[in-house]
């Protein structure tokens, strides 16, 4: 394969955030001949504060501050990552996958044959930037060495997580450990979707894999998603850029955030968050600059249909020739009723990718094309984006090396100039491509099943792209203001409203398509706050102002349609459920009318309205013009649809439903967020994305069950204000679900409760910040 190199004038820019070494070295191994030393500082909440050396030694630091707060849900991980769920758990029972569960069986033969395959490995000898720097393989090694170096000192049957305390399955990590893991995280939105349809592939096996087991009752599993503000000196009245970043992850196991600051005197010195499991800070800032990432809409994978050989399943035909899949035992170990035996499964892949048991036939298979299948480049951006000081060098860092697996970038700096950018690894499949290979019947989640019968169906090639397959750098979606942008999974078209961006290819996604009421919400509270119109004070942004429009638990979808409702259960006090029971909505009606159309925890009115929106279905795309007074309309994306139609019999239906289920399980209509709703046993305020949130909650179970969910599962995770002023940054921070997933810890839901008062963390990022915490702790940990 020939391999293209980034620009000269792009590796002279990077000599700011390091060079790029060529360097190998084993995987597997943990440095333990390797010297580390690393001062770890705490301040309020737990927050570690890291200093080293260099990157060994911040690696190491950073692994064992890790491991204090979360040793077990990394411990758990691993165990999936090394396709042992089945030895240690059950072949049965669901994996601990936050976004994508499955079952262990599945997931085992997944991840043992990714470890298996060697791909990992052979990205790994690759030179930086392909493989990672030697900034980075210093970083892992490190970390794997600080982890280990905690438990190592702790014993893993005194360790103070009760979840594992004591297991067997919690043993030393290894760098390879950890490389897979990042090959996993950038595979979040295409091959981790998959794990079962690739597991589970049988030639000729016909229907499309299930799930093995639904979720739990009642449970909703959310995908990443995100707000963004990057505003510019023409939105904030100081002048200076300044940046609201409110991803929106998972509150349990792999998929949280971790808050940490990474300082190399004179080299590095980032504050932050990272996922985790790999050791660099996805989002944060810098002296200069500040950034964060939402979910991009771009397509990450291709789905090939392939045509088989007559008679022959594993055989398929490209430009009339036959070729072979190859095929790939995997051996796992399963414990069940006091039985160890081994499940032996073959798993199968083409050219594109590997082969899926959905609608394999006889006649036809379908092959699975991921652009992140093997991409390691992200986290050597990651690292080199947390010592960029402007925009500038941030733009030279992604172009050198196009690794962001799924995000948006969004990105503000001292000059006072906001950025947008998919920048994001993307199939390079263009309209004309599209168009000339789809496959007969080939539409799957809104991306084209393209004909793998044909070579010239590849994906095709840029010259700036720094691996073939993807767009390169000339093609991203992209744009900078003075004013500000903003992306709350929404697509590039409406990043901001005066300046649409369009013409870029459509597996970019979003396009001029209806937004969702979420991202209007955004783009509603930026307007109200430049125009001064949301009740905060003078036009435009400060940072208590921006912290405070970010937290309003305004509604979207109650703003929209409250009125009409409460209009049409005044007229209509008596309504006919779908059970054909009569029912008296008017202490609904009194509760909706009284409610101000926001989710604090005092939100009289906040669950009914949820209730009644969820079983209305608005999103139910035959019944939208019946339930919205005003359907949408492009040419007017911001303010349409609006106005529930009360006289629909959908909507009175979905009040009637709702008001019944209430009534039914004896749960009062005036039921608060603040009751319903927790996390630790800390009420929790907000609500839904589906209604129309802006820092939005997720809480899954029954609601009928005493009227209280399950703990909060997903939403907002680190909400981070920052302003970039000409003598440094200026934070306020706030980790929703707090640094620590252990039970037992101080900082297991602290931070959780501040958020439940609405109350941030004053971020600390010098020194003499640092220094004057109350309650400071500092340990200096080597080997």
């Amino acid at each position: 394969m020939r391999l293209k190199r980034a620009p000269a004038a792009v590796i002279a820019s990077l000599m700011v955030v390091g060079a790029l070494v060529v360097w190998r070295m084993n995987a597997t191994s943990t440095a333990g001949e390797q010297h580390y030393s690393a001062q770890i500082r705490r301040t309020e909440h737990g927050i570690p504060h890291i200093t080293a050396k260099d990157y060994g030694g911040l690696g190491y630091g950073y692994g064992y501050a890790f491991a204090q707060d979360n040793l077990c849900v990394l411990a758990s991980w691993v165990v999936t990552l090394r396709g042992e769920r089945s030895r240690y758990f059950g072949a049965r029972t669901m994996s601990d996958d936050p976004i994508e569960p499955t079952r262990n069986i599945a997931s085992d033969v997944y991840y043992k044959g990714l470890r298996q395959s060697g791909v990992i490995q052979r990205e790994l000898d690759r030179p930086a930037p392909h493989g990672p720097t030697a900034q980075l393989r210093s970083m892992v090694d490190g970390y794997v060495a600080g982890y280990n170096r905690y438990l190592r000192d702790t014993g893993a049957a005194k360790l103070p997580d009760p979840s594992c305390r004591g297991k067997d399955w919690v043993r030393p990590i290894t760098a390879m450990d950890i490389w897979t893991s990042v090959v996993d995280t950038n595979r979040t939105e295409s091959s981790t979707r998959f794990k079962e349809a690739i597991a589970l592939a049988v030639p000729g096996g016909g229907t499309a894999a299930q799930h093995s087991a639904p979720p739990k009752k009642g449970a909703k599993l959310v995908g990443p998603g995100s707000n963004a503000w990057a505003l510019g000196r023409k939105a904030t009245r100081s002048g200076n850029g300044m940046l609201l970043s409110d991803p929106h992850r998972p509150w349990n196991g792999i998929s949280r955030f971790y808050q940490a600051q990474l300082t190399i005197p004179g080299v590095l010195n980032v504050s932050g968050a990272g996922l985790y499991g790999t050791p660099v800070l996805q989002l944060g800032h810098t002296a200069g600059l500040a950034w964060t990432h939402t979910t991009s809409h771009a397509q990450r994978y291709s789905l090939y249909k392939l045509t088989l050989v007559p008679g022959k399943p594993t055989r398929y035909l490209v430009d009339g020739k036959p070729e072979s899949m190859r095929e790939q035992k995997v051996k796992v170990t399963v414990q069940d009723a006091g039985q160890t035996f081994t499940v032996t499964r073959t798993l199968y892949s083409s050219r594109y990718g590997p082969v899926l048991a959905n609608e394999w036939t006889d006649k036809t298979a379908y092959a699975l094309a991921d652009v992140n299948a093997v991409n390691l480049r992200s986290a050597s951006e990651w690292l080199a984006m947390g010592a960029a000081q402007n925009l500038t060098q941030l733009r030279a860092v992604q172009t050198a090396y196009q690794g962001l697996p799924y995000v948006y970038t969004l990105a503000t700096d001292a000059s006072g100039t906001a950025y947008f950018a998919d920048a994001s690894v993307v199939p390079n499949v263009t309209d004309a491509l599209a168009a000339r290979c789809r496959a007969t019947g080939g539409e799957s989640e809104g991306s084209s099943v393209l004909d793998g019968s044909r070579s010239a169906c590849g994906w095709g090639r840029d010259a700036d792209a720094i691996e073939p397959g993807i767009f390169g750098p000339s093609r991203y979606p992209t744009l900078t203001r003075t004013d500000y942008v903003a992306n709350s999974n929404n697509g590039p078209w409406l990043v901001n409203p005066s300046a649409p961006l369009t013409g870029y290819p459509r597996i970019y996604g979003g396009g001029r398509t209806e937004p969702k009421l979420r991202p209007r919400l955004s783009l509603d509270l930026i307007a109200q706050r430049l125009s001064g119109a949301d009740g905060l004070g003078p036009s435009r942004f400060t940072l208590p102002t921006l912290q405070a429009a970010a937290t309003t638990k305004r509604n979207l979808s109650a703003d929209l349609g409250r009125a009409d409702v409460v209009a049409a259960c005044r007229a209509h006090p008596s309504l006919t459920a779908t059970s054909g029971r009569r029912i008296d909505v008017r202490q609904a009606c009194d509760t909706l009318a009284s409610w101000n159309g926001r989710a604090g925890l005092d939100g009289k009115g906040a669950i009914l309205w949820r209730q009644f929106f969820t079983q209305l279905g608005i999103d139910h795309p035959t019944s939208k013009d019946q339930r919205w007074r005003v359907p949408f309309d492009p040419r007017q994306p911001l303010t349409t649809p609006r106005g529930l139609n009360g006289d629909s019999p959908a909507v009175q239906h979905a009040l009637a439903d709702a008001v019944e289920f209430f009534q039914t399980n004896r749960i009062p209509v005036t039921l608060t967020p603040g009751a319903a709703q927790h996390y630790a046993s800390v009420p929790v305020p907000g609500c839904t994305d589906d209604e129309g949130c802006f820092d939005r909650i997720d809480p899954s179970g029954d609601l009928g069950n005493g009227g209280r969910y399950d703990d909060i599962q997903d939403g907002s995770s680190l909400m981070m204000a920052v302003e970039m002023t000409p003598t440094g940054p200026r934070g306020r921070t706030l980790l929703t679900y707090s640094e620590s997933a252990d039970p037992t810890s101080p900082h297991h839901a602290d931070q959780t409760a501040l958020f439940s008062r609405g109350q941030w963390v004053t971020e600390r990022f010098t020194e003499s910040e640092i220094n004057a915490a109350p309650g400071l702790t500092t340990r200096t940990v080597h080997n």
